[in-house]
């Protein structure tokens, strides 16, 4: 049985193998680490049963750094499958927990979280686009077997074939309904989103629902409002480490160029040894949250997301001007960074939202 640290070492054998040969194709050419996704599943490093909650989610924020240091978008990919196995875990539906939930755990199956419109619906930022009708024949006094879903989301990510994802809909009645919906769905159509600055690698699709049968054993919640609070804070949890591995792989590689054109870069304001630390610091205060599980504070997770997104933005930012015109090329270490990190400021919650969040939370 291998020890903790010889599983992540492994995990770094497995990036090799899978994803620093194909970055360039992620980045450049959309292409989807799908064999990554996978061989991720099938090494049992996606968390899962025997574990307490606060181990799930430290385990899972690790392999989000870990990756991330190498590529966000793949990095990114992995959220969005933890978070899909956060909603079941927590979810009203046994068939989602004890059929779904396996298949997501071993990697047979993937996940992709909806939730970008609802986060900022119940963040009174915009409506919900979604509709769900209760099946024919049910009334307001049974629980429903089901929904017809219409609607359109302009961008899920980490779609395919046999990939899931999760959804909340408006029902019309003052409540609304989450739900976990396969892909090859009849009346649900898919246009994947590519030509973005970034993350052209992430399997992001416009997903067009025409009154998409929803079975009541794929209903996570029926009251979506009392359920979302009880899973955005491992939401946000597992986004933090998107960032944390954006700004190690910054910091090396302005170590990588600090002897460039006679050591000049030692006159630039920002410094790696200054990142480092405020790097360490940051992470120290995500993997404390993360070890407090569901007790963890919601405004402290709110300040320590934020605070992450603008980190890396330094990071970045002063990662292309210790690199000078080596960075400035279309395909660049650095480029590549410069453009994950604006995406990690634009990833729901987005920083403008974040800091309302945070004004609203003083």
């Amino acid at each position: 049985m291998p020890t903790s640290e010889e599983r992540w070492q492994r995990l770094k054998s497995i990036i090799e193998t899978h994803i620093r040969p194909k970055v360039q194709l992620i980045d450049s050419e959309a292409h989807y680490p799908l064999d990554y996704m996978k061989a991720l599943g099938t090494g049992g490093y996606y968390p899962g049963s025997g574990l307490t909650e606060a181990e799930t989610i430290i385990s899972g924020m690790r392999l989000v750094e870990e990756t991330s240091k190498t590529c966000m978008t793949t990095g990114f990919n992995i959220w969005c499958h933890l978070a899909a196995m956060t909603y079941l875990r927590h979810g009203e539906s046994d068939y989602l927990r004890s059929e779904m939930l396996p298949r997501l755990e071993s990697g047979e199956v993937l996940g992709g979280t909806g939730l970008s419109n609802p986060m900022k619906f119940y963040a009174e930022m915009d409506k919900l686009y979604l509709r769900a009708e209760r099946a024919p024949g049910e009334t307001q006094d049974t629980r429903p077997s089901g929904y017809s879903i219409s609607g359109r989301l302009p961008y899920v990510s980490n779609l395919g074939a046999d990939h899931w994802f999760a959804t909340i809909a408006d029902c019309g009645d003052g409540k609304r309904v989450m739900t976990f919906v396969p892909c090859q769905s009849r009346g649900l159509t898919m246009t994947e989103r590519i030509g973005f600055l970034g993350l052209n690698g992430s399997a992001t699709y416009a997903c067009v629902f025409d009154s998409v049968n929803v079975p009541g054993e794929w209903v996570i919640s029926e009251e979506a409002d009392a359920f979302i609070p009880k899973v955005r804070g491992t939401f946000i949890l597992y986004q933090i480490p998107l960032g944390l591995g954006v700004t190690s792989s910054a910091i090396r590689l302005m170590r990588q160029a600090q002897d460039l054109q006679g050591g000049c870069n030692r006159y630039l304001p920002e410094q790696p040894d200054q990142l480092e630390q405020e790097l360490q610091q940051l992470r120290n205060s995500a993997y404390r949250l993360a070890a407090q599980g569901p007790a963890a504070d919601w405004r402290e997770l709110v300040r320590v997301r934020l605070a992450a997104v603008y980190l890396t933005l330094r990071a970045v930012q002063a990662c292309m001007l210790h690199q000078g015109s080596a960075g400035y090329t279309q395909n660049s270490a650095p480029s590549r960074r410069l453009r994950e990190a604006y995406f990690f400021a634009n990833l729901t919650p987005t920083v403008r939202h974040l800091e309302k969040l945070s004004a609203n939370l003083t």
